[in-house]
Formats: structure tokens, sequence, C-alpha cells
């Protein structure tokens, strides 16, 4: 029997999603891209708006010892932390660098990320150490009679960032803050009432991400690093706002990149968004799209090795922006002369599109009648009473779904539920040759193997097994579950034959066709899908195909069969 390997390929879930949302590393709920607007946050249903404390709030521009500013900042940078996240502080330290190096053209605002809950008290992610942190910070920049004290308080802490707040009043002294001042504001209403004002306004912008980096009330998406914030900077504002610190700035490196797409493909393969967002973080891209249509982008193609649409290549000139393309490179893989981005790519070029009236492939056959649409969800025909899940078999979400069938299977005749279980897997090459992957690992195509074994050899029993593994999926001992009709060395043979490989390559064919990645994924009567993990939902849905059968109107829980919260593996 051939080995198989575990290893699977990451993926952007859709070509539509923002590359800012994956790649952005940081603390919260969500990244900069990701966050929603103030009126959605829960947080801002029971939160003030920001209240003029009567602060005057720090500009981070240079200043003379004298504290009055040589110049009003020409960019304003407004950043959103929490004080012992580490992408807070890296953000911090680049962004110190900028106002530093910019002689005060730059100018930059902090503020906190938390909650107040009942009776005013004040949360972050953190904990208590962490909202005592921000304290000190806002405290801290009250109590610095120059812009220059401050960030060496922030410098400081920032060193041990672990040590937030313990070393804070240390700090404050290294960078001769007016120690009565400050300690007064930590210890005392003020600094909490700050915190209050500074929370409000992290809510208000909706930043629930640390760091959240706005600049010129435009979010940044883009890389974290001095050199590409400020390429971005002067990109935007440097002609128009003269900032001399740009003329020193070189120009940030061309980088090429080729998206091919296909006008029949429609929205699944727009890669508008794709793009934008890459432009933030490569900012000398030079983007061409290209359509299937086009004997350049066939020519492209073909030259990645790409086999399905839409497609997003790099040339070598990626290589010129080391920030970027570290930035990215998880995300890349090389694709004969070009870096391929990862996105889900699902059409098929070269194929018969199924619907659209057109002999794709020049064989004379159209639609649903050409061979390569097959298995398609719109060629599939309706079949009452039918109903499948697309599952992977150590996937929590998938073991809660099959448990929830023993009631479902129960509340219905044998006659109105033809009930049917396909495997979610893929087939990859590497040097050894092409072998069978899926998402949990080496033991998950093991006992997918094992299930459709048991199906095949026990088709009126198998479902016994699938329960019992499905109730302790995490348990590799799989033996006990070999009981009364189903025997372990019928089991252990169709494995280990290479039968079981076989059977689980031509079940995986039908999730691949409706391209299906998700577990647990249901279809009623062969055409309609849907998702559910518990036995209420499974009948409702398979009902709503199939009405007036018998088990639809017995009572069933809506209650799931374990602890797992809601959700799927995989896309």
């Amino acid at each position: 029997m051939k080995s198989y390997s575990h290893k699977l390929q990451s993926v952007f879930p859709s070509a539509l999603i923002a590359v800012g949302c994956l790649l952005i590393i940081g603390c919260g709920g969500a990244t900069a891209t990701q966050t929603p607007e103030a009126e959605n946050s829960p947080s801002a249903l029971s939160t003030p708006p920001a209240e003029d404390t009567g602060v005057q709030r720090f500009a981070g521009g240079i200043v003379s010892d004298t504290g009055n500013r040589q110049q009003t900042p020409k960019v304003e940078i407004d950043l959103y932390i929490m004080s012992r996240c580490p992408y807070g502080v890296q953000a911090i330290q680049q962004i110190q660098d900028i106002a530093a190096q910019s002689g005060g053209e730059v100018g930059i605002n902090i503020d906190y990320i938390g909650t107040e809950g009942r009776g005013g008290k004040l949360s972050s992610m953190h904990g208590d150490e962490e909202v005592q942190g921000d304290i000190d910070q806002l405290c801290a920049r009250m109590s610095s009679p120059t812009d220059e004290q401050f960030w060496r308080f922030m410098s400081c802490i920032n060193d041990d960032w672990r040590m937030i707040p313990e070393h804070d009043a240390e700090c404050a002294a290294s960078a001769q803050l007016d120690l009565t001042q400050f300690d007064a504001c930590r210890n005392g209403e003020l600094g909490k009432k700050l915190l209050r004002s500074s929370f409000a306004k992290s809510i208000q912008v909706g930043a629930t991400g640390s760091p959240t980096i706005i600049i010129d009330d435009t979010r940044y998406s883009g890389n974290r690093t001095l050199m590409a914030i400020s390429q971005y900077i002067c990109g935007q504002f440097g002609e128009q706002r003269r900032i001399d610190y740009c003329r020193s700035l070189p120009a940030p490196a061309d980088v090429e990149l080729f998206a091919i797409t296909d006008s029949r493909c429609g929205e699944d393969c727009d890669v508008s968004k794709m793009i934008t967002s890459l432009q933030g973080i490569f900012l000398g891209l030079k983007p061409t799209v290209l359509d299937w249509s086009d004997p350049e982008a066939q020519v492209i193609f073909r030259a990645s090795g790409a086999e399905k649409l839409p497609v997003i290549l790099f040339n070598k000139s990626v290589e010129n922006d080391t920030g970027g393309f570290a930035h990215m490179q998880r995300w890349l893989t090389p694709a004969g002369q070009y870096y391929q981005v990862k996105v889900r790519a699902t059409f098929d070029p070269e194929a018969e599109v199924c619907n659209n009236g057109v002999d794709d492939t020049g064989n004379g056959k159209v639609d649903c009648a050409d061979e390569t649409c097959d298995g398609k969800m719109i060629c599939r025909k309706e079949t009452k009473k039918s109903l499948e899940v697309f599952i992977m078999s150590q996937c929590p979400f998938g073991a809660m779904a099959l448990l929830a069938m023993d009631d479902v299977l129960g509340a219905f005749k044998k006659k109105d539920m033809d009930f049917d279980i396909h495997f979610i897997a893929t087939v990859i090459a590497d040097d050894e040759g092409e072998k069978i992957s899926s998402m949990h690992g080496q033991s998950e195509v093991d006992e997918n193997m094992r299930w459709i074994c048991a199906r095949k050899h026990y088709p009126r029993d198998y479902l016994k097994y699938v329960w019992c593994r499905a109730g302790d999926y995490r348990n590799p001992e799989w033996e006990s579950c070999a009981t009364g009709k189903i025997k372990k060395k019928v089991i252990e043979k169709c494995v280990e034959s290479g039968e079981g490989e076989q059977l689980l390559l031509e079940d995986m064919k039908v999730a691949g066709n409706l391209d299906i990645g998700a577990s647990p994924t249901w279809i009623a009567n062969g055409r309609h899908q849907f998702s559910g993990v518990t036995p209420k939902a499974i009948q409702e849905n398979f009902c709503e195909h199939n009405p007036g059968l018998s088990g639809c109107s017995k009572e069933l829980s809506d209650e799931r069969k374990t602890e797992t919260p809601a959700g799927a593996c995989g896309n």
C-alpha cells in the first residue's frame, strides 16, 4: 500500500478575501481590515462617545525644549493598540522612528483598545495588567514636558514590554517625566477617565485589533515596517503636502503581477479586491489583468503550471521588495518562472461551462451533455428522499453532524430517507509521487479508508462503526469499534490491500466535482446544499425539499451532540 502525506497547502478561502485580513497579524477579534463599523460593535452599545478630557492629545511631532511644537504635522497617524500586545509594540517602534526621522512632519496619536463593563469596570484582552499599562502610557503622555521625553518613556517600557506595568514608574523616572503628576494620574481617577475616553475613541472607529493603523482617516493594511509605512505616506501625500522627509526616501520597488480571470466565471473569478489589498503591501505594484480569451493569458497560465482560475502570479521582480516579499512569502508558491498567490481557484477554463448554452470544448456537446459536466451540481438529477453529507472523518464538526444523524434516521422510515456519506480529501504530489491528503493529517486519511471499507463490506451496519468513531474521533484505537458483524480483519485487509485507497479516490471525486471543501456539507435530493449540525437543523432542511414525510412531524433536538462550537473544517 502507498504511504500517505498529511501535508496540506495553505490557501485563501476565497479570491475575494482581502490579503490584509489574513496576513496582518494582531491581537484582538479583528485586524485593521476586518474591523466592523462602530455602530455594529457590541461594545458601542454600552460605551459613551469619547469625552473631552481637557487634555491635549499627543501628536508625536518633535518639539523644542520649551515644549512648543516646531510645526504642525503634515500627516497624522492614529494608532490603536493594546499596551501588552507584541504587535502593537512593534508598530509603535516603527511609527516612532517615522515621527523622529520626519522632523515633526508626521504626527502620531495613540489610543487604546478595550471595553467598559458594568460599574465602570475597564477591561482589555491581556487582563488588568494591560489596563494599568494603558493608563500609565496615557498618564505619561500628559506628564511629559516634551514629546522627546514621552518617547523615551515609551522606548523604555517597550524594550521589555512583558514587564508592563511593573517597570512603568522606573521608566517614567528615567525619562524625567513630572513624577508628581504621573503618579497622581496613574493611581487616581484621572487615569481611568483618560482610558475610558481612549476606549471610546477606538470603538468609534471600529478598532478591535491591535494594532489598527489609520493614516489621515484611511485604514492602513499594508506591511508594518518603517519603510513600507513611510513609502505609503509619501506615495499618498508626499508631493501634495510637500513633505521634505519624502525627498530622501527611495521609491518603492516595481513589482509586476499578472492576474488571469475569465468572464465566463463571474464573481468567483473577480480579483479586484485581492489586487487592491496587494497594492497596500507592494506600493510599486504594477498589475496586469488578463481574461482567458487573451492568448497571452493562456501562455502565462500554462507556463505557471496552474490548473484552475483565478490565478495570481508575481514574476521574480517581487523579490526586489524585500519587506513585501517576506510579508507574503508563506502565501506564495513557486510556479515555473513565477510565484503564485495561494487563492481558492475552482474554475477550469478548458472545461465545458455547464450552463451557458455554448459548446466551450468544441466537441459538439453542449452544457450537461458534455462528459466534463458529469457530477456538477447544475447537472445533477433531482433525487427525492436522498440525503448526502460530505465530511472529514476527524473533523469535530463533521463528527457532531454524524452523531446527530443517529436521531434523524431514527425519526424517518427507511424508505423515506436514503442517506450516504462522502469524503473530502485531495491528491497532492511530492518527490515520492501522488498521495492522498486530508486536512487533519495521515490519521484522517487512514480513518477515511476504514469508514469507506466498512461501508463497502457492511452496507447495512457500517453506521454503527461510524457513530462509534465519531463519538471518540481523536482516539487512535479504532479496533474497539469493529464489533458485531463488522470484523477488524476485514477492515484491515481492505485498507492494506489498496482496496480502501481506490474506494476513497473514487468517492473523493464527488466532493471534487461539486467544489465542496467544508465539513460538514449536506445535499438534499442531489441538488440542494445546506449546513447544520443539530438533529433539528438537518431534519428541517431535508423536509423543506421532502414535505409530508412522517419523520418531518417528529420533534427533534436543536442541541449539539458535543460542546464543539459551531463551524466547519475546510473552506
